[in-house]
């Protein structure tokens, strides 16, 4: 199982060195939010003070990495359905779980290492964090983006049609990305907004992820957005896995 599994990791993170660019470009519009935006969002905060605006602004940036970078995944495995690549790999002595896992694998390090650098800037220009927070947030990155390739990849195989997939995921990531607050803290919304945004699984990672860079790591957010995250990962691994199966019959 590990085996298979490195393997297709292996394999992924070969193919990605050859355009290693592109993970970068997937960073270019958090950071300029963090330049151009967060800067306005000082009467938001109780001080205003740029540390407290980027601890309550980058955590919806990375998210935002975690969303639209993950969720766009399964293009690619639609493409290799099509070539016939995707059956072949199915039907290998290969076990067919790291085929997803693999994949899954992949696009965690790359979240991960991309979280690092958004951290990074943020903290260049005045982001305090503390290292057991800082780990604690890529983890939840990691599991963010888990549960969103997964779901991609899932949504690949059950439609096998970019366009098809290109408006399901367009219509959902915006309303995601939106009632989870983001660039606002909900808190800041009506009522109705506030009670609709507890049914978006997103909301949570967010509002942890604000909690971890205040330092209030007993926030009761954090494991509820971890225990949500890791079972919502575990249904869409289920569900892609099945897709695939059934694919190779």
């Amino acid at each position: 199982m590990l085996r298979h599994t490195s393997l297709f990791l292996g394999y992924e993170l070969r193919f990605l060195l050859r355009n290693p660019v592109w993970p970068l470009f997937g960073i270019i519009q958090p950071v300029m939010y963090l330049l151009f935006f967060a800067p306005l969002l000082g009467s938001t905060t109780q001080s205003g003070s740029m540390p407290e605006v980027l601890a309550m602004f980058t955590p919806g940036s990375m998210m935002m990495i975690a969303l639209f970078g993950s969720l766009f995944g399964g293009f690619g495995l639609i493409n290799e359905t099509r070539n016939g690549v995707l059956e072949r790999l199915a039907v290998s002595p290969a076990w067919p779980p790291a085929i997803i896992l693999g994949r899954a694998a992949k696009d965690m390090l790359v979240l991960v290492v991309q979280a690092i650098l958004v951290m990074g800037i943020a903290m260049i220009m005045g982001l305090r964090i503390t290292l057991p927070a800082f780990l604690l947030m890529l983890g939840l990155m990691a599991l963010t983006g888990l549960f969103a390739a997964t779901l991609s990849y899932g949504l690949a195989l059950a439609l096998r049609d970019e366009n098809g997939m290109s408006q399901l995921v367009q219509f959902f990531a915006m309303p995601l990305t939106l009632i989870a607050g983001l660039f606002l803290p909900v808190s800041l919304g009506p009522d109705w907004l506030q009670t609709l945004a507890r049914f978006n699984p997103l909301y949570y990672g967010v509002e942890a992820g604000r909690a971890l860079f205040r330092d209030d790591l007993g926030d009761s957010t954090i494991p509820v957005a971890f225990g949500l995250l890791a079972v919502l990962s575990l249904i869409t691994i289920t569900w892609s896995m099945r897709s695939l199966r059934k694919m190779a019959g």
